[in-house]
């Protein structure tokens, strides 16, 4: 398949994923998203490393075409549902960090030793709680 054809899936899922993510977030209780993230998987894929590059890619470039400002949960709940989808594991962690005298909140993707989605400019972050316990990293090491 060409590089044009698979960014266009990714980008079409990743946007039909953000879409979701906000509608679930304004529809449900947060503890009933947290307890599907929370759920084992399926199927695992452990030989998944592009895929993980292009999700993030993806769900990064939905988030800036949506034309909405997307905040860092929808996009989280996004790349985790997409890789939960293609059974790679990972986790949402919950952090803040201080901007001045406040504390603002921010949700990232962890999948294996690796963070997307981590990059503050207030600083560095201090991981309150994770939600969904993939255990396993990439490349097929469990």
């Amino acid at each position: 398949m060409k590089a044009a054809t698979i960014r266009r899936a990714y980008l079409r899922e990743a946007t039909a994923a953000l879409f979701l993510a906000r509608v679930a977030l304004r529809l449900w209780p947060v503890r009933r998203i947290f307890s599907w993230i929370d759920r084992p998987l399926r199927k695992i894929n452990r030989f998944a490393g592009d895929e993980v590059a292009w999700t993030a890619w993806a769900v990064g470039r939905a988030a800036q075409r949506s034309g909405l400002k997307t905040l860092c949960l929808p996009s989280a709940l996004a790349m985790h549902a997409m890789l939960r989808r293609r059974g790679i594991g990972s986790r949402l962690c919950l952090g803040v960090t201080r901007d001045n005298r406040r504390l603002v909140a921010h949700a990232w993707i962890e999948v294996g030793s690796k963070a997307f989605m981590a990059e503050v400019e207030n600083g560095p972050l201090q991981d309150l709680t994770t939600f969904g316990g993939a255990a396993h990293s990439l490349g097929g090491t469990p």
